[in-house]
């Protein structure tokens, strides 16, 4: 349950005609009384004889007996109390209840006060209702109205217990701006979801995601179609700006645009310049073009940066791991609009619901995380991947390290109590976690196979490297369904030259394992970066002959000292 106290106002008949009207899009139905200080209140939504002037009358008389020079010129008070989608809808009873209790906690009309403020409480929607107070009690003074906003949402956690609706996390003033009932049900009528504020959210945030400076920014809002303004200064330079979808129009058949500080708080224009200037030196950091243009070379440099802001995460100063999780953002909406249609929905979800964990009231020190927007630039340069090949297996192989630094982000949140970051990093992290059993389906098929088709002297072989790498894990992992893709990648590191038991000691100690729930898969992803293997199996340097997986260098086994006693193995 979401209670909003909105501006005050300085005329209580202008509300009056707002809520019991058919509202800006035809939204509002049934408008009606379902609470007031007074059981008489006259209502027009169901009373024919009832007026609009005859309620503001009411109301106003305290507001009106005083001399004019003593009137409040802001003395109308407004608050929506909103239930969440997954509520039932509740009965006029409930929030006639509900209605009464939020003016008690928020210091309008305490229990037992006689002389407090007079109100009234609107319903014309199922999920919400409006509450209307003048802000002169009957005995000619004010009303105590200190912290109310901070009572009501306390007043609201107890209602949701009390009547088992869904609990909200308490916000912390971060997030972006809720659709308005308008929106919503502007949108259910034409059939169309998600609302046009939310698109525009997305698309911005996906615009801004690696871009180098403004020019570029502004041109990926153009190529994505969006309609845009520009306030621009006498000298010439660019204030703000304002967007609209060009098939979202008001009643004049004018398109409705939506400033950025409407659609996120990080998405203003002056903050999304914060991204590309500001350094600790003061200088501009521009960002470079891609090293390598192939998808799958820059979904490898973002497990390199993902993996280095990892580090950030774990020993960092706040300002400067903000600045990481937030670039991190980035990386998740150019990822998702450079997917292949297999993991391209599980993805999007991720970067829709991280949006929230990227931002706190922890403020960011730019500069520190340029590797994760490089990457993120990377990957909108790169194009669009495919879902098959080298571009499908390092898909797996990012979105697995993604989950490690999302996961570690919603840990960070954690323990700053940032109760709503968390929740959104943790569910995008279950998103990530679908997304990855999408895109390793495939390569990690072809190395269980090669794994289970390993003569039993060499399985036997990487299980002892195993054990003496990692003897705590080795029977946990030779347990594992992903064994065999383990053993099948290690039998690849040691054909490219490395020592599996130095390998996995290196993999093992650059962070925690055995809280992942299949330890083999987080290795494979591993090694294969660190040992610079193709990420899909089928591009291996290893040499083939009659269906058999031949060593390319017979010696190498017996440089790591564990090898099996034949120099010339053959792998069936």
């Amino acid at each position: 349950m979401i209670p909003r106290i909105h501006k005050r106002g300085s005329e209580t008949i202008g509300l009056i005609r707002y809520l019991y009207g058919p509202g800006r899009h035809e939204e509002h139905t049934d408008a009606h009384l379902v609470a007031a200080f007074d059981p008489l209140t006259p209502d027009p939504g169901r009373d024919p004889q009832a007026t609009y002037g005859q309620l503001q009358r009411l109301l106003d008389q305290p507001v009106d007996a005083l001399p004019v020079g003593r009137r409040p010129e802001k003395h109308v008070w407004h608050l929506s109390v909103r239930a969440s989608p997954e509520d039932p809808v509740l009965s006029d009873d409930d929030w006639a209840s509900i209605a009464r209790r939020m003016v008690a906690a928020t210091g309008i009309a305490p229990d037992g006060d006689d002389a407090a403020c007079r109100w009234a409480a609107v319903r014309h929607a199922d999920d919400h209702i409006h509450i209307i107070a003048t802000l002169v009690r009957d005995d000619g003074r004010r009303p105590r109205l200190h912290n109310e906003a901070r009572r009501a949402q306390a007043e609201a956690r107890a209602i949701e217990a009390e009547y088992g609706l869904r609990p909200v996390t308490p916000g912390d003033g971060t997030a972006a701006k809720r659709p308005t009932s308008a929106e919503r049900h502007k949108a259910e009528r034409r059939g169309k979801q998600p609302t046009p504020r939310e698109e525009l959210r997305e698309a911005v945030r996906r615009a801004a995601a690696g871009a180098a400076n403004e020019q570029e920014f502004f041109d990926r809002l153009a190529s994505a179609g969006l309609l845009i303004r520009r306030r621009i200064a006498p000298s010439g330079d660019t204030l703000g700006y304002t967007v609209a979808l060009p098939g979202d129009r008001n009643g004049k058949g004018e398109p409705v645009f939506y400033s950025g500080s409407k659609l996120a708080p990080d998405l203003s224009l002056p903050r999304i310049r914060e991204r590309w200037t500001p350094t600790s030196d003061g200088t501009i950091q521009q960002q470079a073009p891609p090293s390598v243009t192939g998808p799958a070379s820059a979904r490898r440099r973002v497990t390199t940066a993902a993996w280095q802001a990892l580090l950030v995460l774990d020993h960092g100063e706040d300002s400067v791991i903000a600045a990481q999780i937030a670039a991190t953002g980035e990386v998740l909406d150019a990822l998702a609009q450079t997917s292949a249609a297999r993991t391209r929905h599980e993805l999007q979800a991720a970067a829709t619901a991280f949006e929230r964990a990227s931002r706190s009231h922890v403020r960011a020190t730019r500069g520190h995380n340029h590797a994760l927007r490089q990457a993120a630039r990377d990957l909108v340069l790169s194009g669009p991947a495919l879902g098959r090949g080298e571009d499908g297996a390092a898909a797996a192989m990012v979105i697995d390290m993604l989950f490690f630094l999302i996961t570690a982000a919603a840990h960070w949140h954690a323990k700053k109590q940032h109760s709503q970051q968390a929740e959104a990093a943790h569910r995008a992290a279950e998103h990530l976690r679908a997304a990855y059993q999408a895109a390793a389906e495939h390569p990690m098929a072809l190395l269980h196979q090669r794994g289970a088709r390993l003569a039993p002297p060499w399985q036997r072989h990487h299980a002892t490297a195993v054990r003496q790498a990692l003897p705590e894990l080795a029977d946990r992992l030779i347990a594992e369904p992903g064994w065999s893709a383990l053993m099948a990648t290690l039998d690849e590191a040691q054909n490219a030259g490395h020592n599996p038991v130095t390998l996995l000691t290196q993999a093992a100690a650059r962070r925690e394992l055995d809280t992942a729930e299949g330890m083999s898969d987080v290795l494979v992803w591993r090694l294969r970066r660190m040992a610079e293997l193709p990420a899909d199996p089928q591009n291996s340097r290893s040499q083939r002959s009659n269906g058999a997986l031949v060593v390319s260098s017979p010696g190498r086994s017996t440089q790591t000292g564990i090898g099996p006693a034949s120099t010339s193995p053959r792998r069936r």
